[in-house]
């Protein structure tokens, strides 16, 4: 049987809790030296399992199951930089709120977000939806308009497809002119759940 190396075998013996306890120590180090790019973790929900993670700035992404997860770390470490950890401490608060909203205790979302993975026209589309009530939904024609650009509404369709945090930047709130659902990152079920979820 291979033996761990000398430097391992500290932690031959370890429990899983206290290995998740050192790793979220590590983690907590290494924020507050400020050796992290991005913070991660995941965590279950109605919807599936998430992907969280964060800067230093905010919360800066949120995937789905249905996304590559490690595709999705990939695009991080090409934008924000390579240095990513789990530490699921580091995102207590925006697992909480997730789980405050989706036990409908929670209508509106507090956590510190950052914008780095998006700019320009989608940005001020994405910026925007928060400002659609919890319960309600406006029409991507209606966010054109809302936003002063009437005629772009399939550029607004984009900025809600690539909407780098969904759920928390409600882009499920919006819905084609007819009312009919429209697309949505982590697909039609998922967008419906969240409606039906708001609507109570």
């Amino acid at each position: 049987m291979n033996q761990p190396p000398d430097m391992l075998r500290p932690l031959a013996g370890t429990s899983p809790a206290h290995l998740s306890a050192l790793r979220d120590r590590l983690g907590q180090q290494a924020a507050r030296d400020e050796l992290l790019d991005v913070t991660i973790c995941t965590t279950d929900s109605p919807v599936g399992e998430l992907l969280l993670a964060a800067t230093p700035a905010g919360l800066v992404r949120i995937a789905f199951d249905s996304e590559d997860h490690d595709q999705v770390l990939e695009q991080l470490s090409h934008a924000l930089g390579p240095r990513i950890l789990t530490s699921p401490r580091a995102l207590d608060q925006a697992r909480r709120e997730l789980d405050e909203y989706f036990a409908r205790h929670r209508t509106r979302f507090t956590l510190p977000l950052d914008w780095s993975l998006t700019k320009g026209f989608r940005r001020t589309v994405q910026e925007y939806l928060p400002r659609i009530s919890y319960g309600r939904t406006s029409s991507y024609k209606d966010v054109a308009e809302a936003i002063g650009n009437a005629r772009a509404i399939r550029a607004v369709g984009t900025a809600c497809a690539t909407n780098p945090l969904p759920i928390v930047v409600p882009c499920h709130r919006v819905l084609r002119s007819d009312g009919s659902l429209g697309g949505y990152l982590g697909g039609l079920d998922a967008k419906t759940l969240l409606l039906e979820l708001e609507r109570g």
